[in-house]
This record gives structure tokens, sequence and C-alpha cells, in this order.
């Protein structure tokens, strides 16, 4: 059994504790954040007014991602001493490739069916990319336009944000790893803090210039949007002086927080230039509630954050971020290129539904298995076969259908 993967950073449920170790093991803030990130996509895409902006629920997950994943390092860390690159990626493939693989497949064969074999047959090259975690450089290679296209958008453009995170987690645990076994003279928060300061000022510099250069690669591209991820992992190195903070402050920052985010997902539009400087008030946004979250957990936004039903969508939001635009683009092409507000929101309650179902059947099974969780080479093996599936799928469809 992998130490790594018995260390106390799993919950009693099975749920990675996501904080470092001197934060509380469970945020209900976070994971009510989550839900509020993944309905101003939902709202965004549904076209439901003022949400114009709503597409920055994408960059508050981007945080929300880079706070998660570096504090399950530092617990690890702080547990064990040590940092097991191949439980990270066998942590990766339970928690992402399941429910991928299975709206990926489902995805090609409903384009199939609905939308003919022609457009199915374009659609088949980004279901590709996707399974391969490289749909944000095939979007690019293709100039999709993403806030502004003039031609259908392909039913599976969504997933070039999760290939942003995982080309992110590419590197980034290699990263830590190192700054954990050099110059062990300094303390590892602060060479993690120097590290990700860095990544953010090169990141984000990178972000303006390239949104002012071209912006569907400043969009699409994991360059113009590590710094996001890296802000939240510099939250949770910042752990133990941020829980220092006074409690009023701490309050006042999260409320800031939800203010910044809704006010970019009410004021921006199809127009603003994005990413680059505007991407900074819902990123800040989301790193103030979490960073104030860590001083203020019953005074701050986590009264709002932490009800019962906001978390439970948080819980749903990785599952209904992945098949509610599939359904949305579907619908919407099938109809002819335009839907009325009410049958979008309809839609949106099937992909809900869906949502549950696989949530509760497929990925949470699998992330909280005891077998795969105690054996990190049968969770690498498990993602390699779920992507082997979905290319499988692709060249199957595309040779029967030629």
């Amino acid at each position: 059994m992998n130490a790594a993967d018995s260390s106390p950073r799993f919950l009693a449920s099975g749920d990675e504790a996501g904080t470092a170790p001197e934060d509380r093991k469970f945020r209900p803030d976070v994971e009510g954040l989550r839900a509020v990130a993944v309905l101003l996509v939902l709202f965004y895409h549904a076209g439901l007014p003022p949400f114009t902006g709503g597409y920055v629920g994408v960059d508050v997950f981007f945080v929300i991602s880079g706070f998660v994943i570096t504090g399950l390092l530092l617990r690890e860390r702080a547990a064990t001493a040590t940092t097991s690159l191949i439980a990270f990626y066998g942590r990766r493939c339970r928690r992402i490739l399941p429910a991928a693989t299975l709206v990926i497949i489902a995805t090609l064969v409903a384009s199939y069916h609905w939308l003919g074999f022609i457009r199915a047959g374009q659609i088949t090259s980004d279901a590709r990319t996707a399974a391969l975690f490289i749909a944000n450089f095939h979007f690019i290679s293709t100039g999709t336009n993403y806030l502004s296209a003039q031609r259908p958008p392909s039913p599976l453009q969504n997933l070039w944000s999760l290939s942003v995170e995982e080309q992110f987690y590419l590197v980034y645990p290699t990263l830590f790893l190192l700054a954990a076994t050099l110059g062990r003279r300094l303390r590892l928060r602060v060479k993690l803090a120097c590290l990700l300061t860095a990544i953010m000022t090169a990141s984000f510099a990178w972000s303006i210039y390239q949104t002012n250069a071209n912006g569907v690669v400043a969009y699409f591209s994991p360059f113009t949007h590590a710094w996001e991820l890296a802000l939240g992992g510099l939250v949770a190195v910042a752990t133990t002086r941020l829980s220092r903070m006074p409690v009023v402050v701490a309050r006042l920052l999260t409320w800031a927080g939800v203010i910044a985010i809704v006010v970019a997902s009410c004021v921006f539009t199809s127009f603003t230039p994005y990413p680059g400087w505007a991407v900074a008030l819902p990123a800040g946004g989301a790193a103030l509630i979490i960073g104030g979250g860590t001083a203020a957990p019953a005074a701050g936004a986590e009264l709002l954050l932490g009800l019962s039903p906001v978390r439970w969508l948080g819980k749903l939001s990785y599952s209904l971020y992945l098949w509610h635009w599939p359904i949305l683009a579907i619908a919407t092409e099938q109809a002819g290129g335009t839907l009325p507000l009410g049958t979008k929101l309809l839609w949106l309650l099937a992909a809900l539904g869906l949502s549950i179902v696989t949530f509760y059947a497929i990925e949470n099974p699998v992330r909280h298995s005891r077998f795969l969780a105690r054996r990190a080479y049968a969770s690498l093996a498990l993602g390699g076969a779920l992507t082997a599936l979905s290319l499988g799928v692709v060249f199957l469809e595309v040779h029967t259908h030629p």
C-alpha cells in the first residue's frame, strides 16, 4: 500500500482534504464556491441576463484547483515527508477521467445521431484531442473564438479548460518536488512562495500581452492562465499567515471577493478583452474568498457558500460542467441555431439530472474506491484504459461512418 494514499489528507468520506495542514480539512466555502463558478458558466451559456460575463466562472475554477492541489501536496509532504508523483497522477486519473470519458463518448455518439455524419465527423477531432487533454491547442489551431464565434461551436469546446488544468499539472508537481528537495536550508513554504510568485508574474504579464496580440491564443493558452492556478496555490502556501488575520478583516475580504466575482460576471461581455487585465477581478475575488475563509469560517461568505444546497451543487459541479455544454450545443445546432431561454433552462435541468447520475454512479465511486486509492499503479492503468476507450470509440465512429 502506498503511504501517500493512506495519509490523513483523506476524510472519513474519502474526500481529499484539499487544504494545507494548518487549515481545516474540509472547507465548505470552497465547495460552495464551486457551485457559484459552475452556475455562472451555465447562466452565460444559457444567455440568462444579466450574466453576460458568466464565463469568468472558469477562472474561479482555476483558482480553486490551484488551491486544492497545492493543499494536497503540502498535506502529503507534512504527513509522509515525501511527494509521490505516481500517487498524484493516480488521484488525477480517478478524479478526472471516468466522468470525462463518459461525456466524450456520449457526445460523439449523440453528434452522429442528431447532427449528421458530416458535422459529427468534424467533432471527432475535438473528441480525440479532448481525450488527450490537448483540446485547447486544437481550438487555437482551428481559430476558435469562444466569446464571439460565428459558426456552431463544438459540443466538446468546454473541455478546453480541463486541458489547461491537466497541462499545468504535468509540470507543477515536479516543480513542487524540486522545491521540496533542493535548497534544504530554506523552508518549503518560502521556496514555493517564490516559485508561485514567479509563475504568476510571468503568466499574468503574458496574458496581458497575448490578449492584445491574439485573443484566441490568449483565451485557450495554458501560459495565460497558469497564474490563476498559481494564485490559488499561493493562497494555500500562505495559510498560516492568512489564518492570523483579524476576523473582521477576513470577513470583509470574503464578501469583497463575492462582489468582485458577481460584478465581473454581470459587467463583462463578449467584447471585453479577455483574459488580459480583466481576469484579475474574478480570479482575485476567488482568492479573497478562499484566503479570508481561513480566518473567518463562520462570519464571512461561508454563511452563504456553506449552505447545504449550495455545497450539494458544488459537489456536482464537475459533472455538471462536463454535461451542460454538449447538451446545449447539440440541442441548439439541431434546432437550427437558436433556442428560447425557457428551452435552454429545461436542457440545463436535463444536464443536472445526468450530472446527478454521473456523480453518484461513476465519479464518486471511482474517486473514492479503496482498491484504487491504495494502488496508484492501478489508478494509472485505469486512466490509460479510459483514454484508450475514448480514442477507440473515435476510431470506430470514423470508420463506421466514413
